[in-house]
């Protein structure tokens, strides 16, 4: 069953995050969904700085390099940002399969087509004010059971 949170702000999207990385195991995939400008890279990013335990840890947007990597987390994260491609196919170019041994955290992820796994985790984000976003979480296969109840504090 999706669950609906209003995140008036950045720290509440921070927030949201530290709530979610300690769920994420090798293997995982979580989508981003969203508009230009709803917070994907955003969320992406507090994940990642939460699994580093480092607010400041460097997390670069991977709109240019397509996916950038982060071996030394546990688990590892791979964060892909597909809005330029095209066809599948590319996704597998990118190391698709290497990166499924890891936790991918998936940007536009309608781009991976018939590759989107059945156990996964989607969240969609939508601005909803000037600083505020709507995500709804909706977790598939082994991700729902995950997810009730919702973890504490989201």
């Amino acid at each position: 069953m999706p669950q609906t949170l209003i995140l008036p702000d950045e720290a509440a999207t921070a927030a949201l995050a530290a709530r979610l990385a300690p769920l994420l195991t090798a293997g995982d995939v979580v989508t981003l969904r969203g508009d230009l400008g709803a917070g994907k890279t955003a969320l992406a990013r507090s994940i990642i700085r939460h699994l580093a335990g480092d607010p400041a840890e460097e997390v670069p947007s991977p709109t240019f390099t397509l996916v950038q990597t982060y071996e030394h987390l546990d688990p590892p994260v791979w964060h892909f940002d597909l809005y330029r491609l095209s066809d599948p196919g590319e996704v597998v170019e990118l190391g698709w399969e290497e990166a499924r041994q890891a936790c991918a955290l998936v940007e536009w992820p309608e781009r991976l087509g018939p590759l989107l796994p059945r156990d996964r985790l989607d969240i969609e984000l939508t601005l909803d004010g000037p600083t505020a976003r709507r995500a709804v979480l909706n977790g598939h296969g082994t991700w729902g059971p995950r997810l009730e109840p919702p973890p504490e504090g989201i």
